[in-house]
């Protein structure tokens, strides 16, 4: 009969992992309540799919992010690759004991030499015409919708099982804190399918090329530079409210 302790590990370590977000620390700024979505905040959307590569110090690593099914996610991302915001940044979060679970990285105060390392996993991409930080809504589009929702946690099971975008081994997600619109830049990869956080975490794209360089990366890894491949296409954001 085959040993329960990997199953009973795994499932303490989701729990314990899920009760501490796959972090802004919870001192970040909570998200204000409003309308979400494409054409409503001022964040672009991407509209097809389009190719991310990263450039870490252990080798490449290459993303497809999915506009069609999290197209404001995908965009924040591509716009912040063109701003250079991830280049330099630290893979401050990496868990795999005692089972795997994400390699996390996007804090923009970790590309700072100034800023020491116990504060990495706590801040936001800071829009520079406001000094405020970009926050994004959770972002789930669920099978035969037209469109995704936003702000709405998924605590059903049968309605996690329904979305497009999973937690399987790969996945890339924007990180939050307890907010469920608090994302900003963090991401996370999955090192294995996380169905647990299906419905809590938004996904927006995947690692079609690099998966074993993600598995060699350890915390305090850089990501060099990130690049877009080929074209990506972004919709115009709406414009700042005054």
């Amino acid at each position: 009969m085959p040993s329960l302790l990997p199953k009973v590990a795994r499932l303490l370590t989701l729990s314990w992992l899920v009760l501490l977000p796959l972090t802004l620390a919870s001192c970040a700024a909570e998200a204000p309540r409003q309308s979400y979505g494409c054409g409503i905040t001022p964040i672009p959307c991407l509209q097809n799919k389009a190719v991310v590569v990263l450039e870490t110090s252990k080798g490449e690593v290459k993303l497809e992010l999915d506009g069609v099914n999290a197209p404001l996610s995908a965009g924040n991302f591509v716009d912040l690759v063109r701003k250079g915001t991830y280049n330099g940044t630290v893979f401050h979060r990496v868990v795999r004991d005692p089972v795997p679970f994400v390699v996390q990285g996007g804090d923009p105060l970790s590309a700072d030499p100034k800023v020491p390392a116990n504060q990495y996993g706590m801040g936001s991409y800071i829009e520079p015409g406001t000094g405020e930080a970009r926050l994004l809504p959770l972002e789930l589009k669920r099978q035969g919708e037209n469109r995704p929702s936003y702000g709405e946690v998924l605590s059903s099971p049968t309605a996690a099982r329904n979305l497009e975008l999973t937690h399987e081994r790969g996945a890339v997600a924007m990180a939050r804190s307890r907010d469920a619109n608090s994302a900003s830049s963090q991401f996370y990869i999955a090192l294995e399918a996380l169905p647990e956080l299906d419905g809590n975490y938004a996904v927006f794209g995947r690692v079609v090329q690099g998966m074993d360089v993600v598995d060699r990366i350890r915390q305090g890894d850089r990501i060099t530079k990130a690049r877009i491949e080929g074209l990506a296409t972004l919709s115009a954001p709406a414009a700042p409210r005054p």
